[in-house]
C-alpha cells in the first residue's frame, strides 16, 4: 500500500466509512483549543431564530484545519514521519500542518499558490517555527496539488492532504463533537465547503448522533465544486474559479469527501462573493469578529433560509479568521457592488472648466458621492470619455440618478453591466 493511501479504505456504496470521532477528540484535546459556541443576539433577532456561531476563527491557528492535520500526522508510523511530510494548501491547512510539524518535531514542506495572502504565508512560517519550508507555486490550490504529487514521488515524503483522507475527515469531524456537547438539540448546522473535509466529517458525526439535524453545505458561487459534483453525480474539474474566497476556492472536490457528503448533507447552496463580503463587514462592525471569506460563508447563507429557520436552533460554523487587512478595501468594494451602492460609468464629458460642477449640481443626488473621476483620453475635441465611480447612499437612488443623467443630456455606458469593460477599467 502506498504511504499516501495509508488508512484509506474502499467505502461500500451504501455505507459510510468507520470513524472514531470521540477517540480523535481525545487525541486532539491537548493540541486544539475547544472553541466556543456563542449565541449571537443580533443574528437571532434578524432571523427570529436561535443563532449560534461555532468560533473556529478562535482556534490556535485561527481555523479548524489543525484538527485534521494533527489527527492524521499523529497517527502515522514514526518511520514515515522521519522521512518528512508535505502538503498543498491555500493557507489554513498550511498553518495547521506547520503547527503539527512543530509539535511532532517533523520536517515539512508546504506548497502554496502564489496568490496566497501574505498574512497566511507569514503565519505559516510562524507556526512552523523553523520546521517547514514554504514553496509558492501556481495560481490555485489545484496547481499546488499536482506539484505536491510530483514532489512526494521524488522524495518519498508522505502527503498530508487538506481534505481527501479518512484521518483528515475524522479530525475535522471533532468540530461537530463539540457542537453537540454544547447544543444537543440543534436543528440546523451550516458548514462552509471547499474540498469537502469539514462537511464530510461534521456531517457524518451529526447524522450518526443527531439524525434529525439538517446539515447545509455552503460554497462560493465562483467556485461551486461540490454543487457541480452533486449535479453531475461525481467530482468534476471546473474550467475556472473565482479565487477570492481562497479558503474554499477548489476546482475539484475529493472523491472520498464527495461520496460522504452526498450521503450526509441535506442541501448544498452557493453564495455570491459580494454577499460574503457584506457578511464579513457586518460581522466586524456589529460583533468585532474578523472572519476570512471562507469563514463567513455559513452566516452569508442564512438569508436563503430565513423563513425555514424561524424558531429553530441554528449553528453556523465560522471556520476561519485568517483575513489579511490588505484585502479590506477589496472586500468593501465587492460588498458595495453587490449591494448596488457603487456604480461605474463611462460618461462623455465636455472638456472645459465647470463641466464636472454641472454634473454634480444637475445629476448627483444629495447624499451620493463621486469616488472616482478620470478622463480616459484627453484630446482637442469638445468632449471626451471619463471614468466615473459613484457611491449611493441607498440603492433606490440608482434609477433617479440614471433619469437625471438622461434629462441632462449626458451620454453614458454602465460598466457594472459589462463584465469585460469592467475587468479592464476598474
Amino acid at each position: 500500500m502506498s504511504v499516501n493511501n495509508l488508512f484509506q479504505q474502499q467505502m461500500p456504496e451504501s455505507a459510510l466509512p468507520q470513524f472514531n470521532f470521540e477517540e480523535a477528540a481525545q487525541r486532539l484535546s491537548h493540541v486544539v483549543k475547544r472553541t466556543p459556541l456563542t449565541y449571537n443576539a443580533g443574528l437571532s433577532k434578524r432571523y427570529k431564530a436561535e443563532i449560534y456561531l461555532k468560533r473556529e476563527d478562535l482556534q490556535i491557528v485561527r481555523s479548524y484545519k489543525l484538527r485534521g492535520a494533527y489527527n492524521m500526522m499523529s497517527s502515522l508510523p514514526q518511520d514515515f514521519l522521519d522521512k518528512g511530510v508535505v502538503c498543498a494548501s491555500a493557507g489554513n491547512h498550511a498553518q495547521g500542518f506547520a503547527y503539527s510539524c512543530k509539535l511532532l518535531g517533523v520536517k515539512g514542506t508546504v506548497f502554496m499558490p502564489v496568490i496566497t495572502p501574505k498574512q497566511k504565508v507569514r503565519q505559516t512560517e510562524m507556526f512552523g517555527d523553523g520546521h517547514v519550508t514554504i514553496r509558492l507555486f501556481g495560481d490555485t490550490f489545484d496547481d499546488c496539488s499536482r506539484e505536491v504529487v510530483r514532489f512526494s514521488e521524488a522524495t518519498g515524503q508522505i502527503i498530508i492532504p487538506p481534505f481527501e483522507h479518512l484521518k483528515i475527515i475524522e479530525g475535522q469531524g471533532t468540530v461537530a463533537v463539540e457542537i453537540l456537547e454544547d447544543l444537543p438539540d440543534v436543528d440546523y448546522v451550516f458548514v462552509p465547503v471547499g474540498g469537502g473535509g469539514l462537511c464530510a466529517g461534521t456531517g457524518t458525526y451529526l447524522k450518526s448522533v443527531s439524525p434529525l439535524t439538517k446539515i447545509i453545505g455552503v460554497e462560493p458561487a465562483g467556485a461551486p465544486s461540490m454543487t457541480e459534483a452533486f449535479n453531475e453525480g461525481g467530482p468534476v474539474m471546473l474550467a475556472s474559479i473565482d479565487s477570492f474566497v481562497d479558503g474554499a476556492a477548489v476546482k475539484k472536490v475529493g472523491s472520498l469527501t464527495y461520496e460522504i457528503a452526498r450521503k450526509v448533507l441535506d442541501q448544498m447552496v452557493t453564495v455570491p462573493e459580494g454577499k460574503v463580503c457584506t457578511t464579513i463587514l457586518s460581522l466586524y462592525n456589529e460583533n468585532a469578529i474578523v472572519a476570512e471569506p471562507a469563514g463567513a460563508l455559513s452566516v452569508a447563507a442564512l438569508d436563503t433560509f430565513a423563513e425555514e429557520i424561524k424558531g429553530r436552533k441554528v449553528v453556523c460554523v465560522l471556520s476561519g479568521g485568517n483575513n489579511d487587512i490588505d484585502r479590506m478595501q477589496e472586500i468593501k468594494e465587492r460588498s458595495l457592488l453587490y449591494e448596488q451602492l457603487k456604480h461605474y460609468f463611462l460618461i462623455n464629458f465636455a472638456q472645459r472648466p465647470g463641466a464636472l460642477k454641472e454634473f454634480v449640481n444637475n445629476v448627483l443626488g444629495e447624499n451620493d458621492d463621486i469616488v472616482r473621476f478620470e478622463y480616459m483620453k484627453k484630446n482637442n475635441k469638445d468632449t471626451g470619455p471619463a471614468l466615473v465611480g459613484i457611491e449611493l447612499h441607498d440603492s433606490d437612488n440608482f434609477q433617479p440618478l440614471i433619469q437625471r443623467m438622461k434629462s441632462a443630456g449626458f451620454q453614458y455606458s454602465e460598466l457594472n453591466k459589462d463584465k469585460i469593460l469592467f475587468s479592464h477599467l476598474i
